[in-house]
């Protein structure tokens, strides 16, 4: 038997392929877990729901209505949810003085109010069943680590462990756990492009105690912990990034000459 076996759990940003989102859903259905997976795009979605034999929602987090209606179709079609899991952002790459207002509204609606609006509708239909829950934040080392270009960002995405804060001391009475996963530079089809470059990689390990990057993997594994009941944990940051908090990131000066110095070396 599965560590959530008998558990409805709901994902959101699981509409790219192969991403963090999808890797969670998997891990979670692996587990026993009835998945409904939601995100913007129906077709990669219905695909992965049938995959693993769950359900699929088109849902935009950035529109409460959408999220509302997501936490009343798990209730409705599975008669309640038990974890959900919000894996949707967008890194923003931008310098301070240049980034624009569109950019930052864009970045408060999909990683401030889109948070508030999950944390706000799977919280409600928890406690309304009243048997308890574990809700999940995707948030970023960058919040602690930080990265040059990236205010927007990790601005929008601290202020969503802000809220991941105040959402477990209020429902804790309810048995519900909410916390939040800081990932570092992850292996993904997000960061594919950017690592593709000779070099760029090798500037990011050398700040990793232990030695390599992250996967989604390693972020699901996360989730499964916090979503089963071995969990005893509410409120907290969980650094699933190899150590890199315990350093820094590279300046973009740094990731430059390693780019350089490995174009260097294949010349």
């Amino acid at each position: 038997m599965g560590r959530l076996q008998g558990k409805v759990a709901v994902v959101l940003g699981a509409a790219g392929k192969d991403n963090m989102g999808q890797t969670i859903a998997r891990a979670l259905a692996h587990e026993g877990a009835k998945v409904l997976v939601a995100g913007r795009k129906e077709e990669p979605l219905k695909a992965l729901a049938e995959a693993i034999g769950g359900g699929y929602a088109v849902a935009d987090i950035t529109r409460l209505e959408d999220v509302k209606a997501l936490a009343d179709k798990a209730v409705t079609a599975f008669g309640g949810v038990d974890v959900a899991v919000n894996a949707t952002g967008w890194g923003l790459m931008a310098p301070l003085l240049e980034t624009t207002e569109a950019q930052i509204d864009q970045l408060m609606d999909l990683q401030f109010k889109g948070p508030y609006f999950f944390l706000q509708s799977f919280c409600a239909a928890m406690a309304a069943r009243d048997k308890g829950g574990s809700l999940i934040q995707i948030s970023s080392a960058s919040t602690i680590a930080l990265l040059q270009n990236h205010a927007a960002y990790i601005g929008t995405k601290a202020g969503a462990d802000a809220l991941v804060r105040c959402f477990a001391n209020e429902f804790g009475r309810h048995g519900i756990k909410v916390n939040s996963i800081a990932p570092g530079l992850t292996a993904s089809p997000m960061t594919a492009e950017a690592m593709a470059a000779p070099g760029l990689e090798a500037a990011f390990i050398k700040e990793y105690p232990l030695g390599r990057i992250g996967t989604s993997q390693d972020i699901a594994h996360a989730c499964l912990w916090l979503a089963s009941d071995e969990s005893f944990i509410t409120g907290e940051l969980l650094h699933i990034n190899g150590g890199l908090t315990l350093r820094r990131n590279p300046t973009p000066e740094e990731v430059q000459t390693s780019i350089m110095k490995a174009m260097a070396g294949k010349g």
